[in-house]
């Protein structure tokens, strides 16, 4: 069976479900995508590993970590092995004094749980086949010109131009605070665009 690496490209709100996020997989040497709709705690939790924020307190997959590390488990990668009924289904790939154990996992908190553990992310090539959707090399560069496949949140920063770098930066505290994540990190990325515009 082949299998193909994925590495994550971002989230976006999901146009189809109400309340719910579009994780967007790429294959690592490939055009392809795998958009995988989750709920909003798991995307949270992937928003926050991939912006480098620090939640106050941490969250289960960050509890996992350190459970994991406390007791000398590695996790070694994440498999996304099936797709059924527009479900996907996960596998995590641990070992513990050279055993190997494999967990079934949810597709989004697996993927959260390999940001932490900095582990590889593969599928196999009929998955890809059945969900992948190809990206011409046109919106490939507009998407990464434009923040990656984040449209909306890129629509939220505008919200944000009319405050101060000292008002926005007390306005990400309050964010973390609250644990919104999502909101700091996007409020984040509006200081980076005029440090940007600055340099």
């Amino acid at each position: 069976m082949k299998r193909i690496k994925l590495k994550v490209l971002g989230i976006s709100y999901s146009q189809s479900q109400s309340g719910a996020y579009a994780l967007v997989m790429m294959e690592e040497n490939g055009p392809r995508r795998i958009p995988i709709i989750i709920g909003g705690f798991e995307a949270q939790s992937i928003v926050i590993k991939l912006e480098n924020l620090q939640p106050p307190r941490p969250l289960t997959h960050d509890l996992f970590k350190s459970f994991a590390d406390a007791f000398n488990i590695e996790l070694a990668e994440v498999f996304i092995h099936k797709l059924e009924d527009g479900i996907f289904y996960a596998q995590l790939v641990c070992y513990r004094n050279d055993e190997e154990i494999i967990i079934d996992s949810r597709t989004s908190d697996a993927v959260a749980l390999a940001l932490r553990f900095d582990c590889p992310i593969y599928t196999t090539e009929e998955i890809m086949e059945k969900a992948g959707i190809t990206v011409s090399q046109t919106s490939e560069a507009s998407a990464e010109t434009s923040g990656a496949t984040q449209t909306d949140k890129i629509e939220e920063t505008s919200m944000f131009e009319g405050y101060t770098d000292e008002e926005l930066y007390r306005m990400i505290d309050e964010a973390i605070k609250t644990e919104d994540y999502e909101r700091a990190a996007t409020i984040r990325d509006e200081l980076e665009k005029r440090k940007r515009r600055k340099a």
